[in-house]
């Protein structure tokens, strides 16, 4: 089984990117690339296809949801998990977030240290 590695984080709050960061890099060792906003993400060509992607629910210009359904229109992402970080969501958003082929919801506020092992499970159960 492959090893989760690098993880792309979409998140437009700076103050979240940086706890993420710090959380996902020092407590988890992952490689870390981060974007304020779905169109960067979508402007990246990365050399190394991402493991998994963390993407806000609620960002200006385009939202999460948006984000991913135009991830996954690239056959690099076709099958990279995506993992949904929200602090608005009910049931019913839960339902249509896994719908739209989310492998994990994580809701805000997150605690930093667990961060890195509810990754590593989600990762776990897609693999």
């Amino acid at each position: 089984m492959k090893a989760l590695q690098n993880i792309m984080h979409v998140e437009d709050d700076p103050d979240i990117r940086e706890i993420t960061r710090m959380s996902l890099e020092l407590v988890g060792g992952f490689n870390v690339q981060q974007f304020s906003c779905g169109q960067d993400a979508l402007d990246w060509d990365p050399d190394v296809t991402p493991d998994m992607v963390l993407l806000d629910v609620m960002m200006p210009v385009m939202d999460g949801v948006e984000t991913l359904k135009q991830l996954r229109k690239r056959d690099r992402f076709a099958d990279v998990p995506i993992v949904f970080v929200t602090a608005k969501a009910s049931r019913a958003d839960f339902g249509q977030l896994r719908e739209l082929g989310a492998k994990g919801i994580i809701l805000k506020p997150f605690e930093p240290m667990e961060l890195p092992a509810e990754l590593l499970k989600i990762w776990d159960d897609c693999q």
